[in-house]
């Protein structure tokens, strides 16, 4: 790549990755695209974005450890339960279609985003729940369908782990976007292209200017959403989601 090419990706990497680490999600809505559009197959821009969101991941670690409210328990659940879906669903995405998942994707993902925007009090207070027993197994199966489609989706999928830490374990947006970008954004997108790597390409040469892109935009989007609260953290949830949803429907 020249360096044109090269600042292109960086600018594309940090406005996704800010966004993502405001909102809790939706990198591969500018990301992903961009690197169809400059050239790369989608294998091979699929396993790409999946190693450059990894540095997503470390950016906003390196803020949200700072102040982090993360829970050693409740983190090993979120890693337990969706991990295996992460590497089932790795290694069925470059085996099938991908169209009608897209278009599904597409729908859910604007209903999240709705669903908030007619809930003003969701994710506004931490109140945890469904900790134990048979609530805590729902939880944990939910997790998994979120993991599965981690690695196989590519557009968004942390939005959904957002949602279901707040919808079905009671935490506000902060908290559950600190755990969205700390163990989806590093761990599980790690994983994922581990896998991918290992059964797809990833080009390497791309990787200077996405990974400085993601870590930076990581970590600023991290302490902006930081510094300004739950109320700021909804609204950009609720927007990304609803333009990764149309954008999706609409491709």
């Amino acid at each position: 790549m020249d360096l044109f090419d090269q600042l292109i990706l960086f600018v594309a990497s940090f406005v996704a990755n800010w966004f993502s680490a405001l909102s809790g999600g939706g990198a591969g809505l500018i990301q992903f695209p961009m690197l169809i559009f400059l050239g790369l197959p989608f294998g091979v821009a699929l396993a790409t974005h999946k190693v450059a969101s990894v540095a997503l991941g470390l950016g906003a670690t390196i803020r949200h450890f700072r102040e982090s409210h993360l829970e050693r328990r409740f983190s090993l659940i979120i890693l337990g339960a969706g991990l295996p879906g992460v590497v089932l669903g790795a290694n069925v995405i470059l085996r099938v279609p991908s169209h009608i998942a897209q278009l599904a994707l597409g729908i859910l993902t604007m209903g999240l985003g709705l669903y908030s925007v007619f809930k003003p009090r969701l994710g506004m207070e931490h109140t945890p729940r469904n900790l134990d027993g048979a609530k805590l197994l729902a939880g944990m199966l939910g997790l998994f369908v979120v993991g599965f489609l981690n690695g196989s989706i590519t557009s968004g999928t942390g939005l959904f782990l957002t949602m279901w830490l707040i919808h079905h374990f009671g935490l506000d947006y902060k908290r559950a976007v600190a755990y969205t970008l700390v163990l989806c954004g590093l761990i599980w997108n790690g994983t994922g292209a581990v896998v991918l790597g290992m059964i797809g390409t990833i080009a390497w040469d791309w990787m200077p200017a996405l990974l400085l892109g993601s870590l930076t935009g990581g970590y600023l989007g991290s302490h902006f959403a930081l510094k300004k609260g739950n109320q700021w953290i909804k609204r950009a949830f609720e927007i990304v989601t609803i333009l990764i949803g149309l954008k999706l429907i609409l491709s």
